[in-house]
């Protein structure tokens, strides 16, 4: 699932740089704001920060909302104390866009990530054009040496990498290129399953002054106290936001964690 995830958004890009090259992509840098600094908003603190997902849909769930305004939801995320807001741009599975991190990016300011299939240095030098300040890379995606590729090129363009791990081999991978912030999700991208307590089990390798992050399998508040309590700084949260009658309001009851 997760080559056949990333073959397709390589080949969207493609499709993408046929029409806007990486030249012209370049040249529009100069007209974006400079990224927040992500580990400034989600540096550890008394309370566990949440990044509060716009997310449409996922190959696991199909549909989950039609979220007409990105923007709007974003800023309920903010009103609501999302430390940042992270945007699905993949197009085929999760129904997202670029579009999307644009809009979500002129409404809010606290730091806002693009989560996708990054694996060409395309895709980041577009994310950076299209305002992100932090962009996921999922080591199981990549090899070794395109990791501190694109992680060296993310810090370049002045952003940070969020770097995703499923294992203890990946946490060790993730450090070596240089994570300033590592995720552990404890979906498996192989089936979907979801194992809360991978977490856990692998945060004890991350150092001090790396930002711990759980993603998946976060629908209560009990969820965030059981990923406080193992270490987490911060949370990942999307479907029980988007899902729920009042996003703010569950992003609130997440943050008195």
């Amino acid at each position: 699932m997760l080559a056949g995830l990333v073959a397709g958004a390589l080949e969207d890009a493609a499709a993408r740089r046929l029409d806007r090259p990486a030249a012209d992509v370049e040249r529009d840098l100069d007209r974006v704001s400079s990224p927040r600094d992500a580990l400034a908003f989600l540096a550890p603190g008394d309370r566990v920060h949440v990044i509060a997902e716009v997310k449409r849909a996922s190959p696991s769930r199909g549909p989950l909302a039609e979220i007409a305004d990105p923007a709007e939801l974003a800023s309920r995320y903010e009103a609501g104390g999302a430390s940042a807001i992270s945007v699905l741009t993949e197009g085929r599975r999760f129904r997202g866009s670029l579009a999307d991190l644009e809009a979500v990016r002129a409404r809010v300011a606290v730091p806002v990530l693009r989560k996708d299939f990054i694996a060409d240095p395309y895709q980041v030098l577009e994310a950076r054009a299209s305002g992100a300040d932090i962009v996921l890379l999922i080591v199981a995606a990549l090899d070794q040496p395109r990791l501190v590729e694109l992680h060296t090129l993310v810090e370049q363009l002045g952003m940070r990498a969020l770097v995703e791990a499923h294992s203890a081999d990946e946490v060790s991978r993730g450090l070596d290129a240089g994570a300033r912030m590592l995720g552990v999700n404890a979906r498996d991208l192989t089936d979907f399953s979801l194992d809360r307590d991978l977490f856990g089990r692998l945060v004890g390798a991350v150092p001090d002054g790396v930002v711990r992050v759980a993603e998946s399998a976060v629908s209560s508040p009990a969820d965030v106290a059981h990923y406080r309590a193992a270490g987490a700084d911060a949370v990942l949260v999307g479907e029980a936001l988007v899902t729920g009658d009042d996003p703010a309001a569950t992003l609130a009851a997440f943050r008195v964690v």
